[in-house]
């Protein structure tokens, strides 16, 4: 299913796959940052002085946002609903039709494929460590999947990095379904449809916390990715998005965000995605991603600082490695 060895560069010796933060240089690529908010101007006849009020601390958890009296109309669209913990209603997930997808299936026998991706999420779950202890770039916990070209499994991966990572004892995952023109992780779950990512994003009005899905396996939530508009894009370039991802995470700290990104070369959002993620995993189908096409989608998400690659779609091993050839696992 997926190996783990050097993507061929030129002049080199040729081999498998290899995470990207090893065979390309990116130290040299620098997030983009937004320019700062206009900060609002006092008035120029200042209200008779009120008593000195301290400072709060930090909003609490369910404390209804206080809008100030001098905020006009358009500015309170800005308020947030307040926040909470997921409360989306159950739904149970279809064994039998990750079976038939060849995807991990929970509480289900252990298999080359489970054993490969327990592989693949150690690394992405130690940088997820490092970045929340200040080592390494920020946002370690989001974790955006994309690939090259559409059909290369950039779903598969995304959905089993999930299944796998939702097994840890530790962990809570939320799998955002970021493919607004052809979402699929509810059809691969089989989970039923509903509003998502983008209607939070395009209406301050909606509580992002109410579009999640819970699961029956534990630990794994599912944020689908709501009702498509024209302007994904803008919509993920806005400040916005960063007020809803913040939203995501406020109540776990050990929470994974796992994001189906559209393929980067199909598809505008993977690259303003980019921005807002510290892990960027880009899956290579074996037998079609080119190396030009491989290059083109790593320069589209150069937002994003961390970059791995992952190889799809092959069985093949220079080292001879197969898992399930000494213990019996299921392929």
């Amino acid at each position: 299913m997926t190996e783990h060895s050097r993507i061929p560069l030129p002049g080199e010796r040729a081999s498998l796959i290899e995470r990207a933060s090893k065979g390309i240089d990116l130290s040299a690529i620098q997030r983009p940052h937004l320019p700062p908010e206009l900060q609002r101007r006092a008035p120029a006849s200042p209200a008779p002085a009120e008593p000195a009020q301290p400072a709060p601390t930090q909003a609490q958890v369910g404390d209804v946002p206080t809008v100030p009296a001098d905020v006009t109309a358009a500015d309170e669209k800005t308020f947030d609903p307040p926040l909470r913990p997921f409360s989306g209603p159950y739904h149970p997930v279809d064994r039998l039709h990750l079976r038939e997808q060849c995807l991990i299936e929970p509480e289900g026998q252990v298999t080359g494929v489970l054993e490969e991706f327990r592989i693949v999420k150690r690394q992405l779950l130690l940088a997820a460590a490092e970045s929340r202890a200040g080592i390494g770039p920020d946002r370690g916990e989001r974790i955006l999947v994309c690939s090259a070209h559409a059909g290369e499994g950039k779903t598969f991966c995304s959905v089993n990095l999930a299944l796998s990572m939702a097994a840890e004892k530790d962990t809570q995952v939320l799998l955002v379904d970021a493919d607004f023109a052809k979402p699929s992780v509810l059809s691969t779950l089989g989970l039923p449809g509903g509003p998502g990512f983008m209607d939070a994003l395009a209406d301050p009005c909606i509580a992002v916390e109410d579009c999640i899905l819970g699961t029956d396996i534990p630990g794994l939530w599912v944020l689908p990715a709501g009702n498509s508009t024209g302007s994904d894009t803008e919509f993920l370039a806005s400040s916005r998005t960063e007020i809803v991802l913040d939203r995501l995470s406020a109540q776990a700290p050990n929470r994974i965000m796992i994001f189906d990104s559209p393929p980067a070369l199909a598809a505008s959002p993977a690259s303003e995605l980019a921005m807002h993620v510290g892990q960027a995993v880009m899956v290579v189908r074996a037998d079609r991603t080119g190396e030009a096409a491989l290059r083109d989608a790593l320069g589209i998400l150069s937002g994003c600082e961390d970059i791995k690659l992952l190889l799809n779609c092959t069985k093949f091993s220079p080292t001879g490695r197969r898992f399930g050839s000494y213990y019996g696992y299921k392929e």
